[in-house]
C-alpha cells in the first residue's frame, strides 16, 4: 500500500514537472539545418578533415570537452535553444550518444563545410543539404514512432527551424575553385544559391515546417582568414566580400516576403548576424573584447580545425577577450551575443 502510495505520488511529481517544462518552452523543439556555425558535431561521424573534435576546441564547453563545435563552447543555436526555454544544447544528429527522446526538444543536422551548392560540400566529402533533409525526413518516422503521430505533428508544425548557410559557398567555392567562377557571375551565382534556397524552404514547408529563421550572411570579408589573405590592404577587412554578403543578405531578406506570401501558414524570418558582428568587429571594447582582427587560437592568422593544435604555445589563455575562435569561427561569448541579438529581434515573434 505505502509502495503504491509512493509511486503515485512520483507520477504525479513527474507530471507536474513534465507540465512546467512544457510551460516554460516557447517551442517544443529547435531543428538545425547549416554548416560550421550550427555543427554540433555530425561531421565526427563522416569522413572528413572537417572536424573540431580535438582540443582546444571545446576547452570552455561543459565537462572541457571537444563535441565538434568549431568553438571553445557552445554555438549559437545552443543559446536559442534555451532561450526558447529547451536544453543548454542541440545535439548532433548522427552522434550516437543520443537518441529520439533527445532529439525530440532539438537536433541538428548541420555538417561544417557544406554550403546550399552541392559542389560545396564537395570540397571537403562533407554532407550536402539535400543529404541534411533526407536525415531530416527519418528523423519524421523516428518522432512518429516515439511520439505517436498527432503529438509528432505538433512538434514538427510548431517547432523552430534554423538554417545557417552559404558562407562556404561563397569563401570555400566561388573564390577558391574554377568551376561557379567559369559559369556564373558573382550577382548570377547568388541567384543561384537563393534559389535552392528556395526550394529548401518550401521542401521543409511540404514536410510540415511552418516556423522557419533563415541564416543570413556575416560579414566574412573581416574573418582573421580573410583579413591574412588582404596583404595588400594592410590586413585590413576584404571589403568586396562584405559587399557580397550585405547583397546576398538583401536577396534573403526578398526571399523571406516571397516566401510568406506564396506559402499560407508559414513564417520565415531573416536571421542577420551581419550588423551585430560587425559592430563587434569596429568597436570590440564596448563588448568587453579586446582582439578583433586575429583569433585565440595559435598564431590567430589562418589556423583552424587541425592546425588549430592542441600544445600551440601561441594559443589565447581567455577567448573571452577575443572575437573569433579560429581564423573562420566565432567564440562562445560572441555567439551568446550574436544569439542574443536574433533572439530578441528575428525570433521574438517565436520565442517571446
Amino acid at each position: 500500500m505505502a509502495h503504491s502510495k509512493i509511486s503515485s505520488w512520483l507520477l504525479i511529481v513527474q507530471l507536474f514537472f513534465m507540465l512546467l517544462t512544457k510551460s516554460n518552452a516557447k517551442v517544443p523543439a529547435i531543428i538545425v539545418f547549416g554548416d560550421s556555425s550550427v555543427d554540433p558535431g555530425n561531421n565526427n561521424h563522416i569522413e572528413t578533415i572537417a572536424r573540431s573534435n580535438f582540443m582546444p576546441y571545446g576547452r570552455d564547453f561543459a565537462g572541457g570537452r571537444p563535441t565538434g563545435r568549431f568553438s571553445n563552447g557552445r554555438i549559437t543555436t545552443d543559446f536559442i535553444s534555451e532561450a526558447a526555454g529547451l536544453k543548454q544544447t542541440v545535439p548532433a544528429y548522427l552522434d550516437p550518444a543520443y537518441n529520439i527522446s533527445d532529439f525530440a526538444f532539438g537536433v541538428s543536422f548541420a555538417s561544417a563545410g557544406t554550403g546550399y551548392d552541392n559542389a560545396t560540400a564537395d570540397v571537403l566529402g562533407v554532407i550536402p543539404l539535400w543529404k541534411e533533409l533526407e536525415y531530416y525526413k527519418e528523423y519524421q518516422k523516428k518522432l512518429r514512432a516515439y511520439l505517436g503521430d498527432t503529438k509528432a505533428n505538433e512538434v514538427i508544425s510548431e517547432a523552430l527551424y534554423a538554417t545557417s548557410l552559404g558562407t562556404n559557398d561563397f569563401l570555400e567555392n566561388y573564390y577558391t575553385m574554377p568551376q561557379r567562377r567559369s559559369q556564373y557571375t558573382i550577382d548570377q551565382y547568388q541567384a543561384f544559391l537563393v534559389g535552392i534556397a528556395k526550394n529548401f524552404i518550401t521542401n521543409l514547408y511540404n514536410l510540415g515546417a511552418r516556423k522557419i529563421s533563415l541564416g543570413g550572411l556575416p560579414p566574412m570579408g573581416c574573418m582573421p582568414l580573410e583579413r591574412t589573405r588582404n596583404i595588400g590592404n594592410g590586413n585590413e577587412c576584404m571589403e568586396s566580400y562584405n559587399i557580397v554578403a550585405v547583397n546576398f543578405n538583401e536577396k534573403l531578406s526578398g526571399l523571406v516576403m516571397e516566401l510568406n506570401k506564396e506559402l499560407p501558414g508559414i513564417q520565415v524570418v531573416l536571421s542577420n548576424p551581419y550588423d551585430p558582428l560587425l559592430q563587434m568587429i569596429k568597436n570590440p571594447s564596448s563588448y568587453g573584447f579586446e582582439v578583433a582582427s586575429v583569433a585565440c587560437c595559435a598564431t590567430g592568422l589562418f589556423e583552424m580545425g587541425y592546425a588549430c593544435a592542441r600544445y600551440n604555445l601561441l594559443t589565447c589563455k581567455d577567448a573571452n577577450k577575443y572575437i573569433f575562435w579560429d581564423a573562420f569561427h566565432p567564440t562562445e561569448k560572441t555567439d551568446r551575443i550574436i544569439a542574443d541579438h536574433v533572439v530578441k529581434t528575428a525570433l521574438s515573434k517565436f520565442l517571446a
